[in-house]
């Protein structure tokens, strides 16, 4: 892979294939398009964040 130059990385668009992208809805994991339009569309309304790491306090294990 490291003799792979970028332009050789790339797709065209006649290449692409769409990507199947699944969620977990109550504790199992499904393809969004198998859900019904009303729960798509809260889907593509919900809001995505990234939680912010702290650093664990705990004391060091002793062994």
């Amino acid at each position: 892979m490291s003799d792979m130059c970028a332009k050789n990385a790339t797709l065209h668009d006649h290449e692409r294939q769409r990507c199947e992208v699944w969620t977990r809805v109550m504790g199992y994991h499904r393809p969004v398009s198998e859900f019904n339009p009303g729960k798509q569309g809260e889907h593509r309304e919900r809001r995505h964040f990234a939680e912010p790491c702290q650093p664990c306090h705990f004391p060091a294990a002793r062994v």
